[in-house]
């Protein structure tokens, strides 16, 4: 089968930082499905795990953790899907990625792909859609079907991948969105996604955020990075929780949090799958949830940019834009 590869780890304007290659087919077993790939996207963690370093691959390494296709086989103790079915999951990132025209995917982490979108555009979902769910959800203990309406969320980074469905689904969900974005265009996408008040997080957050209102807000989510802390723990309201994706080792002082008696959580959304937790069935509820959302109209896609087709110089192409930082929604590359 075609897949795109590494075997050493270069910086994105490396010609070698990816490579086209033919591997030989994977087989289902268990719980797997052998998903036959039509559309990728490129997310944050690709780019960390490509990062130059000195180690070498004995044998091509392929990434890859967001893709839409179609089920081609599967293992036998697979119930939930057949041959045939239109798929969308992000996968493990313990296993060979999304970056092949075959990939074998364990059931239980798998969605139905929603019937309104195309493979490109569902691509755009699973890996950021999954983070962000968890993050409120999971993590926070917002409730998804409206218990917490006209609580508020400070959602820090709306304007990348996770932010972007983030927005959705905390408005899905009744709560009232400050979004953060830096620049004009990521300002006005987050609008257009729903949120109900913007801030710059390149500017002094707590004087923004109170002059809309808001003394302390209930929920926060940092979907950048650490940077933002002591901002964060000014504005949690007391007993509130903040999430975060960014593992740091940036300084983060407690005193704050403790008088507060506020929450930390991290979201981490290859947990499950990377310990096999008695949950992990989980991501395919909420992948199926999400999915009719979508069908309903409800929920939209995050998608902003598509390469065609996938091979190593696209695939490259798509992490030299994340890598710039300036990435709004998401990036798809797509058929082989």
């Amino acid at each position: 089968m075609k897949a795109v590869a590494l075997t050493h780890y270069l910086p994105v304007d490396n010609p070698e930082a990816f490579l086209d290659v033919e591997l030989p087919r994977p087989e289902a077993a268990g719980r797997d499905l052998l998903v036959a790939v039509k559309a990728v996207s490129v997310n944050p963690v690709d780019t960390k795990i490509r990062a130059p370093k000195d180690d070498v691959e004995a044998t091509p390494r392929v990434l890859g953790w967001d893709a839409s296709g179609v089920v081609e086989a599967v293992g036998p103790d697979v119930t939930l899907f057949k041959p045939g079915d239109e798929v969308y999951y992000a996968g493990d990132v313990t296993r060979s990625g999304s970056n092949a025209e075959f990939q074998l995917v364990d059931e239980r982490i798998v969605g139905t792909k929603p019937n309104r979108l195309g493979f490109a555009e569902a691509a755009a979902l699973p890996l950021t859609t999954i983070t962000a769910y968890e993050a409120f959800f999971d993590r926070l203990g917002i409730d998804r079907d409206g218990a917490d309406k006209g609580q508020s969320v400070l959602i820090i980074g709306a304007g990348g991948g996770v932010g972007s469905i983030g927005i959705q689904l905390a408005k899905a969900a009744g709560l009232v969105v400050i979004a953060t974005a830096s620049r004009p265009e990521t300002s006005s996408w987050v609008r257009e996604l729903g949120a109900d008040h913007v801030v710059n997080h390149r500017e002094p957050m707590v004087e923004q955020v109170r002059a809309l209102g808001f003394q302390h807000v209930d929920h926060i989510a940092i979907f950048n990075d650490m940077r933002h802390w002591e901002t964060a723990v000014e504005l949690i309201r007391p007993q509130g929780g903040i999430v975060s994706i960014d593992n740091t080792d940036l300084p983060m002082p407690m005193a704050g949090m403790k008088t507060k008696a506020a929450s930390l959580h991290w979201e981490f959304m290859f947990a499950r799958a990377m310990f096999t937790t008695p949950d992990m069935i989980e991501q395919h509820k909420l992948l199926n949830y999400v999915a009719q959302e979508i069908d309903a109209g409800r929920i939209r896609t995050t998608l902003d940019k598509v390469l065609k087709p996938i091979n190593a110089e696209n695939i490259r192409a798509a992490h030299a834009l994340i890598e710039t930082g300036q990435a709004k929604g998401k990036i798809v590359v797509e058929s082989f």
